[in-house]
């Protein structure tokens, strides 16, 4: 049968030979309510390459783009920027398929091919590059932006810059470019991305945008392993990405909660009430509807966070730690943080949400409220007078920056 998956042309020299996962929902405890990509890229020199490959499941689709523009066993060398399963799943069918001369890997990523499939890579060293033909595709290593194996490879006849999970967001749609979307979706799309994947590593991103200048590469077209392609404004996604790893006090707000019997829900509604009353934005989320990543999100894009929760057998509600966990090996920097909570009897759960927020070295100028079945009228007041009180203090800290 004829394939109809096609290739499609990115630069004078460089294929788009991906696959669109249209209905992936949950991408390891990440909400992707707008699907994602798998993103591969061949370069059609003297020597072929492929850049990655794509999940598997999604390997025929693949193979067939590639095949659209030349035949398998054409392909010389297959590179693994970053060797992660959904963008080396394809890779050892495509290996059986093609027999490339070469597979390349920084020195982590050929241990973790090892370790994942049997694969023997040989080893780029971080600054090195190969020669292609008629252009060189250079490596530089990124540890930890991701995986230890993490890597960018830059191909000099097109400036093209094939930059792994860096500058990514999960999007499924029928354009190939970014500036082929509305800005409002790249916007949040982006940066749940980075909130959620790369926000731990604040450290190192900020560090690869002071040396990225360094390596003079004269950057055209930025190629991402998921989601639209950037060819242009690539300026404004690397002024994005300086903001969301300095991590700057934000003059906004988001209540978190959990609820048995809507007592939590009420102080959480009173608290957000006080934070409105001060003419801050304020955002408030019901984990029964909001997940984790949304969570981490609206964190990473407030100055102020409040989490609130009843106490169930003695603990906190199970999903609110599951959320507190998450956020916390997140690392978010520069909260003013708040907890608070109901109970029937023993009432551990505003204690230990306390805890957590001091665990993220998280400031918390005012102690926990926690009520006993149902918060009375002065108790309400006091969750009012706590968001008023504490979007004060973000709004002062934002106004010294």
């Amino acid at each position: 049968m004829k394939s109809f998956y096609n290739a499609e042309k990115v630069s004078e020299n460089v294929w788009w030979v991906g696959a669109v996962d249209w209905h992936v929902r949950d991408f390891h405890g990440y909400k992707t309510q707008r699907g994602t990509t798998y993103n591969a890229f061949l370069i059609v020199d003297e020597k072929i390459t492929l850049i990655d490959t794509v999940k598997k499941g999604f390997t025929s689709e693949m193979l067939e783009r590639i095949s659209s523009i030349v035949p398998l066993e054409k392909i010389d060398y297959i590179v693994s920027n970053h060797s992660e399963p959904d963008h080396s799943g394809a890779l050892p069918e495509a290996i059986e398929k093609i027999k490339p001369e070469k597979v390349f890997a920084s020195s982590f990523g050929a241990k973790t091919l090892a370790a994942y499939y049997g694969i023997e890579a040989e080893v780029v060293p971080d600054g090195s590059s190969i020669d292609l033909g008629k252009g060189k595709l250079t490596f530089v290593e990124t540890r930890m932006l991701h995986w230890p194996d993490s890597m960018i490879s830059y191909y000099d006849l097109d400036g093209v810059l094939f930059s792994q999970d860096a500058f990514g967001m999960h999007l499924a749609g029928s354009k190939l470019w970014a500036d082929e979307y509305p800005a409002e979706v790249l916007d949040y799309e982006a940066r749940k991305y980075f909130c959620n994947i790369i926000n731990v590593q604040s450290g190192k991103v900020l560090a690869l945008l002071e040396n990225l200048p360094k390596l003079n590469l004269d950057i055209k077209v930025v190629l991402p392993d998921h989601g639209p392609l950037i060819r242009k404004d690539f300026d404004q996604m690397l002024a994005l990405y300086h903001e969301l790893a300095t991590q700057p006090p934000k003059a906004g707000a988001v209540v978190v909660y959990a609820t048995m019997w809507q007592a939590t829900e009420m102080l959480a509604r009173a608290f957000a009430d006080g934070v409105r009353s001060q003419g801050m934005e304020v955002k408030v989320l019901d984990l029964a509807v909001s997940d984790r990543s949304e969570v981490m999100t609206e964190v990473a894009n407030a100055g102020l966070v409040a989490f609130g929760a009843p106490t169930m057998n003695n603990n906190v509600f199970p999903a609110m730690m599951d959320t507190l966990t998450y956020v916390r090996g997140l690392k978010p920097l520069n909260k003013v943080g708040f907890a608070f909570g109901s109970c029937g009897w023993s009432g551990e759960g505003a204690k230990q949400i306390t805890e957590q927020l001091t665990l993220m070295k998280m400031e918390q100028p005012l102690p926990f409220i926690q009520v006993k079945y149902r918060p009375t009228d002065a108790e309400m007041k006091a969750a009012f007078d706590a968001g008023f009180q504490l979007a004060q203090i973000v709004s002062e800290k934002c106004n010294k920056q």
